[in-house]
């Protein structure tokens, strides 16, 4: 069966691992910029190359001439057009490693220890939306492994408190000033209250969404973070990652959600 003889090839070891190495970063890019407007510009720079190689191997001096111009530039523009997108993959990267070092005190320390120390920090945010829940009242909380300056630093207003469900609650009663902003937890403290944050330009959104979702979802998009957003019309919970967000979250998915990620 000669047609199925790929012995051309010469594929070594190396080659295999090149090319796995290759498919993770793409794969890691696609996650990256999906369901955002980076994929049109990106379908533009891959349109634009492919035109190159066209007009190039039909001797179209002039408009390959042109385009070249762009192809001689296209790392530069990449990585202007998507400094964003490349610093998402830099933190997952980081994220990644920080989630092995989890697993090893997980081993050294034990499963159970890890998870009760985690809930401690977690049941105050917890009650504190099953409260606004009830009354309807909206809320933002942002959850970022670090607090990052460039990403959070001038905008809100700085708290730098111990996390309690009785100042999340006054932070987001609907007559405080800062009500309408996102509040900001990393480092297990609530570093800023009040905070603006990027709104999303994903279309394909439900319409019900408004400023406070999409600030959630636009802040998971631009920054290794996650999002919490209780409904100030429904008392809906929602959870955003990644630009991605689950919808009306029982309280046992939230525990869930926050003891994985916080």
């Amino acid at each position: 069966m000669d047609f199925l003889d790929f012995s051309f090839l010469k594929l070594t070891v190396i080659d295999v691992i090149d090319i796995l190495l290759v498919a993770i970063i793409i794969y890691y890019i696609y996650n990256l910029i999906r369901g955002t407007i980076a994929v049109n510009i990106f379908i533009g720079f891959i349109i634009i190359y492919i035109l190159y190689i066209v007009t190039t191997a039909l001797h179209m001096k002039l408009l390959s001439g042109i385009l070249s111009s762009f192809v001689s530039v296209g790392l530069i523009a990449l990585i202007i057009v998507f400094q964003q997108e490349f610093r998402r993959f830099l933190l997952t990267i980081g994220k990644n490693i920080s989630l092995r070092n989890k697993l090893w005190l997980k081993l050294v320390f034990g499963k159970e220890e890890v998870e009760k120390n985690n809930m401690a920090k977690i049941k105050p945010i917890i009650d504190a939306c099953k409260s606004m829940k009830q009354s309807r009242t909206g809320a933002l909380i942002v959850f970022a492994k670090y607090f990052d300056q460039d990403v959070f630093g001038n905008t809100g207003e700085i708290v730098d408190s111990k996390i309690s469900k009785r100042l999340l609650e006054s932070i987001f009663q609907k007559h405080s000033p800062i009500h309408d902003g996102a509040v900001v937890i990393a480092e297990n403290r609530i570093k800023i209250a009040g905070g603006i944050l990027p709104l999303t330009e994903n279309d394909k959104l439900p319409p019900q969404f408004g400023l406070r979702h999409r600030a959630g979802i636009g802040i998971t998009e631009t920054s290794e973070c996650t999002a919490l957003i209780v409904s100030e019309e429904t008392g809906e919970i929602s959870y955003a990652q990644q630009g991605k967000v689950k919808m009306n979250i029982s309280f046992t998915e939230l525990e869930r959600l926050l003891n994985k990620d916080f």
